[in-house]
């Protein structure tokens, strides 16, 4: 035994990885000691097994824990452990060679694509090597929990091999590393250098990590503990650590998952905006654990986009404790989480949207600008809808909120479509003339003042069994049938109808009308859907709705004003006094300037007049020569 524990040298690809670290420049090489308490962990919880399960371990009294010295002048740093501790023959299992298969084969890739080491350390049980980015010798002291077992020790500079030795010293049970710092490395000898690694990566360790004798891991792994025992206090202590942010979380998601892949999750819903811009860029996302252990900060793959306001943590046992960012980026366990993850936070919502209506728009006002990214979530349309909320036209003001659900439920009877109309603000898509129909009739039309819910109107197309439909495009004939407002059915017969005669005019009124805007319209014809205001523009039949279509026009730089049916109000006076003008002079140079004016105006309503100059120029004619006529009159 004494022949073979002497001088070794270490596998071909543990060389070949060793060199790699050595030699290579880090941008992470903090993570060596997040590696070494992640090991120090893993031999405290299995002791602990061991101990459950009736064996009598070697030093009984011994606290579980995990100490950190660090010695400035001497550059030494040590991690000690309480825990299993090794054999001889285990050094050498675990130690001097990568206990997984494949490795030769990772090895050659891996220098074939030439990557640096941070893209290795945590793959294939090199987690240990990674102290060689720091170390310019390491040296291991350990004693077996077997109480029979002698202690061993074993040193190496990481280069080509170690020494590795039993010996009769009375040496503790677990596991001591002593590393041996390189003087670049100098910086991890400084104990608030190590206290900051440790509460970055290793805060939520269950074992005590004492630096210095001072423990540092005080916050407990809240997301661990059984939710009926945590108090709302607690939940707010853990947000605020998390976070920093020192108001209360508006929402708690808190979940434990057995099935189809096992993780803790405890998530939040912060109680001011989301930074939009932030989620935009990407800058969102969970913490990932794997059994206590950060392996990721904000890891993205965790939750889409339009959960990005959520912070917190997950945590899981099914991931290799060291498991690199590339991988965790394949891995399926992730998306599967994932999967969960959204499912439980939608069911979570939808609850609150049921339970607290308040507290819902709360949480509407401040992440609806994030949530409503998630109108791309086909798999989850249904939950996504159901928590979608907008203003209404049933609304006294912009503030107030209604589901899809509520409008349905207010809905006439044979409705079938549920009607939207977008516009900058509540003011401005009152004005629209396209709602003066439904106005008349009395139906509720939603009110989209964001640019992107028409592409979530647009996405999802229907709610249940009625279609979401922009007003303009809404079926007239189908809205005629309907009585108005006041109960009486819309009817042909008017006391003050058109005659034939006068239908035939209004018909070469249209025409006229048409020759002056050629081709900025695609004809002129009368409406169906005013009872106010004299015209508007429509777009042709099977076109996007105005709003889509100015959407359109930003993304793809197009500033044209597009072709557009203008309609006629024929019941306007407006209207009635320019079919006047035209049957004793089609010609009139009034027609045509007030041609112009309509259709300007009706521009300028749906947001297409860039230049207002020529219709407030010729506005201020106009009302130069009526103010005269007026006079005219009044003089008579």
């Amino acid at each position: 035994m004494a022949a073979q524990a002497r001088k070794r040298q270490f596998k071909t690809e543990i060389n070949q990885l060793l060199e790699i670290i050595t030699h290579s420049i880090y941008t992470n090489r903090e993570i060596f000691l997040r590696e070494l308490i992640s090991n120090a962990s893993d031999a405290l919880d299995k002791l602990r097994f061991l101990t459950a399960s009736g064996v009598e371990p070697a030093d009984p009294n011994l606290p579980l824990e995990i100490r950190i010295e660090a010695d400035k002048e001497a550059r030494t740093l040590t991690v000690t452990d309480t825990g299993l501790g090794m054999t001889l023959d285990e050094v050498v299992a675990n130690i001097g060679t990568i206990a997984r298969s494949g490795s030769a084969e990772f090895m050659r890739q891996l220098k074939e694509s030439d990557q640096n080491a941070d893209t290795i350390i945590g793959r294939f049980g090199v987690g240990f090597y990674s102290v060689f980015m720091v170390a310019e010798e390491v040296t291991l002291a350990t004693r077996s929990h077997d109480p029979s077992a002698k202690a061993v020790t074993w040193t190496s500079d990481g280069t080509g091999g170690y020494r590795v030795d039993e010996t009769d010293e009375a040496v503790p049970r677990g596991t001591r590393i002593t590393v041996s710092l390189k003087e670049e490395a100098a910086e991890f000898a400084d104990p608030e250098r190590l206290r900051s690694i440790i509460k970055t990566h290793s805060n939520f360790v269950s074992f005590p990590i004492l630096l210095g004798g001072d423990r540092v891991n005080t916050q407990p792994a809240l997301w661990r503990e059984p939710k009926f025992q945590i108090t709302a206090e607690q939940y707010n202590e853990f947000y605020s650590f998390l976070t920093l942010d020192t108001t209360p979380p508006m929402t708690t998601l808190h979940l434990a998952v057995d099935a189809p892949v096992q993780f803790t999750a405890l998530a939040f819903a912060p109680d001011r905006p989301s930074d939009a811009m932030h989620v935009a860029h990407e800058e969102y996302g969970l913490d990932l654990y794997v059994r206590r252990v950060l392996i990721a900060k904000r890891h993205k793959d965790l939750v889409p986009q339009y959960l990005g306001f959520l912070r917190g943590v997950v945590d899981t046992e099914d991931l290799p404790l060291n498991i690199s960012r590339e991988t965790l980026q394949e891995n399926r366990l992730v998306a599967k989480i994932r999967t969960t993850l959204v499912k439980q936070t939608l069911s979570h919502l939808a609850k609150l949207a049921t339970d607290d209506a308040e507290a819902y728009e709360r949480f509407w006002r401040h992440h609806s600008a994030v949530f409503k990214l998630g109108y791309a979530d086909y798999p989850n349309r249904e939950a996504f809808a159901e928590l979608l909320r907008f203003n209404s036209s049933e609304h006294e003001d912009a503030k107030a909120l209604t589901s899809l659900a509520d409008y349905a439920s207010r809905a006439r009877e044979g409705q079938k479509d549920i009607y939207y109309q977008s516009g900058p603000s509540r003011e401005a898509v009152k004005l629209s003339p396209h709602l003066e129909i439904f106005r008349k009739k009395g139906l509720e039309v939603l009110y989209l003042y964001d640019h992107i819910d028409e592409f979530i109107m647009d996405t999802l197309g229907t709610y249940k069994e009625m279609r979401l439909v922009p007003a303009e495009q809404a079926d007239l004939e189908a809205l005629e049938q309907l009585p108005d407002a006041g109960g009486e059915a819309e009817t042909d017969a008017k006391a003050d109808a058109l005659d034939e005669t006068q239908r035939k005019d209004l018909d070469g009124l249209l025409g006229r009308m048409g020759e002056v805007l050629g081709e900025r319209v695609t004809e002129v014809r009368v409406s169906k859907r005013l009872s106010d205001s004299p015209a508007c523009l429509v777009n042709p039949d099977g076109a996007p709705s105005s709003q889509m279509q100015k959407i359109l026009q930003v993304i793809t730089k197009d500033t044209s004003v597009p072709t557009k049916v203008l309609e006629i109000n024929p019941d306007h006076a407006l209207t009635r006094n320019l079919l006047a003008l035209y049957r004793t002079d089609p010609g009139d140079d009034f027609l045509a300037q007030a041609t112009e004016q309509l259709y300007e105006a009706a521009l300028l309503l749906d947001g297409y007049l860039s230049d207002p100059h020529a219709l407030v120029q010729r506005m201020h004619r106009l009302l130069e020569r009526s103010a005269g006529w007026y006079n005219e009159i009044r003089e008579k």
